[in-house]
């Protein structure tokens, strides 16, 4: 299996999550949709660097 490793920002300066993931494109939209609480919703990180 594939996994991918990627990282987010909330915006330039700010704060970076650092995740691992096997589907990309579905694990991005969750983020950016809020879909669970987590850090990256706390802290408005929806920036796929």
């Amino acid at each position: 299996m594939t996994y991918w490793v990627y990282i987010l920002a909330s915006k330039p300066g700010g704060t970076l999550y650092i995740g691992v993931t096997n589907n990309l494109v579905r694990r991005v939209y969750e983020h950016r949709e809020g879909l669970a609480e987590s850090f990256t919703k706390r802290y408005g990180i929806k920036t796929l660097v």
